[in-house]
Order: C-alpha cells, then sequence, then structure tokens
C-alpha cells in the first residue's frame, strides 16, 4: 500500500547528499518533495500543511544543521511525526469493570464490518478470552448468514434472531446471554448504509445509549481515501466512537486515510485488516507503521507472524535437528511451507531511508552479481 509514498519520502531525503549541513534552502526543496508525496498519497491537505510545518520548525534548530549526519536526523524528525500524526503509542481495547465488555462495530456498508467482528472474535479467543458475537445487521440479507457462517467456522458462540426482530431487542437479549454464558466480550455488528443517513445513525445511536459499551469501533475502508475519513468524522460526531478499525490495508491503496484519519478524528486506530482470512487482523502499532512508510522495514511485526506460525515445539525440534546434524531436505521443505503461511512480508524494501542511493544501489547490484551464474571449471585436465 505505500510503495509509492515511500519511494518518493526516500527521493526527497536523498536530496540532502552527503553534505555535513542542510541549508534552509535543502530543507523547503526536500518539505516540498514530502509535502507533493503525501498529497499523493491522498493524505488529508491539513494534515500535510502541519506535518511539514511541524517538520520545518524542528529541523531548523541549531543541533540539526550542525550535525554531522543532519540528512539522518531530519529523516529521524518525520518519523517521531508521524509516530504522532499515528497516535503514539500503541492504544489497547478498553476494558469494563465488570463483564462482559461490549464492543459495538460501526460504519457504512461494504467496509468489512461483519468480516472484522468476527477477526476480532477470533482475535479475542487466541488470547484465551471468551467473545459471544451479536448479528444486529438485519437489514443486508446476507449479513445474519455471513456472520452465523463466519462464527461456526471460527468456533465462536454467536446470538442471532433472524432479521425481523429490531436491532435493539436482539442486542439486549444477546448481553443478557452473554452474561449468563460467562463472556467476557459481546462484539456487536451493526447496520450499515451505502451513504450515512439520520435513520442509521439514530438506531446506532440507541444502540450505544441501551448498551454503553467500553468500545465503539468505527470500521473504515482504507482505499475508500478521503471519503474514509469524511465518513469517520461524521461518525465520531453523532454516535462517539472510541475507535479505527482500517481494513483492506493489503490491497493497492495509497495509504492516506492510515495518515488522515487519526489525526482529523483524534480517535486512535486500534487495528488493521491486512487480508481476507480469519486471522488477518493486527493490532495497530504506530511506530512500525510509521518505518514501514519511512521503508525502514517492520520486523517487530515479521517476528511476531513467525512466532505465531512456528510454535515453541516446532522451533525446539528444529534447534535440535540443527544440532545434531540431522536437518535433512524434508525439514527444510517444512519450513518454506511455514514460511509462506506468514504472508507477505512486513516491508518491501531492504533499504533504510538514511541509506543515500549509492548504498541501496550497491546492494541491488551485490544482490544481482550473487545470483548471475558462475563460470564452471573447464573439464579438460
Amino acid at each position: 500500500m505505500f510503495e509509492t509514498l515511500t519511494d518518493r519520502l526516500q527521493g526527497a531525503f536523498r536530496k540532502f547528499g552527503s553534505r555535513g549541513i542542510v541549508t534552509e534552502e535543502d530543507l523547503d526543496q526536500a518539505l516540498r518533495e514530502v509535502r507533493m508525496a503525501m498529497l499523493e498519497a491522498d493524505v488529508n491537505f491539513r494534515v500535510v500543511r502541519e506535518f511539514t510545518a511541524r517538520v520545518r520548525e524542528k529541523a531548523l534548530g541549531a543541533e540539526v544543521l550542525r550535525s554531522l549526519t543532519p540528512a539522518q536526523q531530519v529523516i529521524d524528525i518525520v518519523h517521531q511525526e508521524l509516530v504522532d500524526i499515528l497516535g503514539g503509542e500503541a492504544p489497547k481495547l478498553a476494558t469494563a469493570s465488570r463483564p462482559p465488555t461490549v464492543i459495538m462495530l460501526v460504519g457504512l456498508q461494504g467496509s468489512g464490518k461483519t468480516t472484522s467482528a468476527a477477526k476480532l472474535a477470533n482475535l479475542l479467543k487466541k488470547q484465551r478470552l471468551r467473545p459471544l458475537l451479536a448479528a444486529c445487521d438485519i437489514y443486508r440479507p446476507a449479513a445474519v448468514d455471513q456472520l452465523v457462517t463466519l462464527a461456526r467456522t471460527l468456533d465462536v458462540p454467536i446470538h442471532e434472531e433472524g432479521t425481523s426482530v429490531k436491532p435493539a431487542v436482539i442486542a439486549q437479549n444477546a448481553l443478557e446471554k452473554a452474561k449468563r454464558m460467562g463472556a467476557t466480550h459481546l462484539i456487536v455488528d451493526t447496520a450499515g448504509r451505502l451513504h450515512i443517513d439520520d435513520d442509521m445513525m439514530n438506531e446506532v445511536a440507541e444502540l450505544r445509549r441501551l448498551l454503553d459499551p467500553a468500545e465503539v469501533l468505527f470500521v473504515a475502508d482504507a482505499m475508500a481515501g478521503q471519503d474514509a475519513v469524511n465518513a469517520a468524522k461524521e461518525f465520531h460526531e453523532r454516535v462517539g466512537t472510541t475507535g479505527l478499525i482500517l481494513t483492506k490495508m493489503d490491497g493497492d491503496a495509497r495509504g492516506g486515510a492510515a495518515l488522515s484519519i487519526r489525526a482529523v478524528t483524534g480517535v486512535p486506530v486500534k487495528f488493521i485488516g491486512v487480508g481476507e482470512k480469519a486471522d488477518a487482523l493486527e493490532p495497530f502499532y504506530p511506530d512500525r507503521l510509521a518505518s514501514r512508510i519511512l521503508g525502514m522495514g517492520d520486523l517487530l511485526t515479521l517476528i511476531e507472524k513467525a512466532k505465531e506460525t512456528m510454535g515453541e515445539e516446532d522451533t525446539d525440534a528444529f534447534k535440535d535437528k540443527l544440532k545434531r546434524g540431522t536437518f535433512d531436505l524434508q525439514d527444510f521443505v517444512d519450513q518454506l511451507r511455514k514460511v509462506r503461511k506468514m504472508g507477505p512480508s512486513a516491508s518491501s524494501s531492504p533499504c533504510s531511508p538514511a541509506s543515500t542511493a549509492s548504498r541501496c544501489s550497491s546492494r541491488s547490484t551485490t544482490s544481482t552479481t550473487a545470483s548471475s551464474p558462475r563460470p564452471r571449471p573447464s573439464s579438460s585436465p
């Protein structure tokens, strides 16, 4: 999603060159490139204006201009500002003082609400919690059936009463059921529309009043660009959202919504959807996403995926075989299969933006040389 933005930002930073001092003219030229890169990535223009102003103010300090590596320090300032835009520290789900903790999912139709509800239930289940799903979207014909199917696939309990009962009644009955069965969380899938209307807002506001949820998560389609930002702002003002779930972050969108939505609404992004599978929902870490945007990679997420894919027993067995020298071809094939299960890597570029163009190009040259066939030795005696 962020490849274009990453390339443009790296190009802007390379213009600093290897000089020991960054002048005000150098900084303004680089920030113009940063501004254009963010606008082309569909970042809200007010967010871009405030972002570049803060970077310029901090970067013009004497400590940066007299540094031996000023370009790297400017990049560090940009990284910190990106982290601040995205919310600073990684937010956590709120927990009710008495179970169950009610989590409402709201948003427009087609944003991935129903799928995200199932993914969130699966994530909580992996944490040894006991979630209950509630199907309150009675207007989209397949919504209830879809959630029931997902719940059965994931072996998660669900409360549904078809499409003839009012959502408020279904939600209240689901809350009572969650209390009886000792559920730790109640995840409520609410109805959406193709556009924001008063009936939908009134219904969601009524559910919020009845359930008093600890979390009201707005589910936004990251590929919708500024439309997702505007919808998130509207829901926050009229319903009072507490967090965001960005879906389709594995798509080919330009990524502007991820940067804009937090800054415009003031509501933290708590989860991101990175695929269609049930386990393709990840907690949101602002510092990791900022590193990805700047091309620094996201090794922590990659390590966590590896740990989840390869359990402790597999790891111990792998270490033991390496020590005893019994690691064979079949073991190697098994390892490759587990790597494939991890999905796409978190970073598309191994080169840090602090590196110069020559370092990145030399790495590519080295890789190409290493992969080229070596001349075979002569067979003559």
